[in-house]
């Protein structure tokens, strides 16, 4: 009898060892869950989204209740339920809401305390940091952070400066500083010029953007030399183009980035076939999220880095589920908007949101 329970206990404890055994060893799904530890920064154009009130101030007709849109308060919260369900759809892929949420093409504060406060988005507590600019139809960029994780500390919007044309007005580029897990990060928020007229011949004023951004950049390299840097944005250019390549300095590999340089993980998806945005029967890769060379470094611990997105491939990630996409129709495969031309359609943007995941 002692001798069966004997066996019995030995048995016992070599079946708890197997599964200690098999629970210590790393599965092929935990290098995923510990990037769930880290933190999203997205950027979206959420295209157009205008309160229903005419602005004095600005050309922003079209999207009132007496223009060609025929923007009412039932399109508005269409739009406004559609936007929040993005950013809780990029919220349940990756287990948590993003920590970091650069917007353009937004009218106002109020269409960005809208958003914030919708159902599905009201549990992040979302703070704004948001600033008017001069842009003729009065769409700005803003940025939404999650103070559980990001420490704001200081913000400021500036204007591109564009040699070929002093006195020229756009979008802001908005800057927003503070700490992540102790870190100093500095996000800035782009919308540039568009390709209107084409794009050669409206290149020099993206090119403008990028050299203030660059100039701003780099003075803050100079004072903190520890600093993460995170430019994101509608450039209405490709990573390859000179803007990003040449005068941001982007680098399509991140081998290739040298100290206070940056890299841009999107370029090689580009190359691979992902896109934002469609036009013509292509996709364009404007939608752009860059860092700086302090989160390149993906070898060294301790620190703050860029991990590697959906398997393990790229650095970046392009949001593209079916409901995001037309289904049919003239702009078939292209993202679903709000118009096609005044007819509303109900969709999302012309653009699909874009994130990268930095952690420790």
């Amino acid at each position: 009898m002692n001798n069966i329970f004997n066996r019995l206990v030995w048995t016992i404890i070599l079946c708890c060892s197997s599964v200690l055994l098999i629970e210590a060893k790393p599965s092929k799904g935990a290098k995923e869950s510990e990037r769930k530890k880290g933190h999203i920064i997205m950027f979206y154009n959420v295209e157009n989204f205008f309160d229903t009130e005419d602005d004095p101030n600005t050309l922003d007709d079209e999207f009132t209740p007496a223009g060609p849109k025929e923007w009412s308060a039932v399109k508005y919260e269409k739009k406004l339920s559609n936007i929040s369900y993005v950013i809780y759809s990029v919220a349940s892929a990756n287990r948590n809401f993003p920590a970091i949420i650069g917007v353009s093409e937004i009218e106002n504060r109020r269409v960005l305390d809208d958003i914030v406060s919708t159902e599905k988005l009201s549990k992040a507590n979302y703070q704004i940091v948001h600033y008017d600019s001069p842009e003729i139809r009065g769409v700005d960029v803003a940025l939404l952070y999650r103070p559980d994780v990001f420490e704001f500390e200081w913000s400021d919007a500036f204007q591109p400066i564009i040699p070929e044309r002093p006195g020229f007005k756009t979008r802001d580029i908005l800057a927003v500083c503070g700490r992540i897990e102790g870190e100093l990060f500095c996000f800035f928020v782009n919308h540039w010029s568009s390709r209107r007229g084409g794009s050669e011949a409206s290149e020099f004023l993206r090119c403008g953007a990028a050299q203030t951004l660059r100039n701003y950049t780099d003075s803050l390299q100079r004072v903190y030399p520890d600093i993460n840097i995170v430019i994101m944005g509608d450039m209405n250019d490709d990573p390859y183009n000179r803007s990003l390549s040449e005068i941001i300095g982007a680098q399509k590999s991140i081998k290739n980035v040298k100290p206070n340089g940056f890299f841009n993980p999107f370029w090689e998806m580009l190359e691979a076939g992902y896109g934002s945005i469609g036009y013509q029967d292509e996709w364009s890769l404007f939608d752009n999220i860059v860092v700086n060379s302090n989160l390149t470094d993906v070898d060294s611990e301790g620190s703050m880095k860029i991990y590697k997105g959906a398997k393990d491939r790229y650095y970046g990630t392009v949001f593209k589920r079916k409901f995001l996409i037309q289904q049919k129709g003239k702009y078939k495969n292209y993202p679903l908007r709000t118009y096609s031309g005044n007819s509303f359609v109900g969709g999302y943007s012309d653009h699909l949101p874009v994130y990268i995941e930095v952690g420790k």
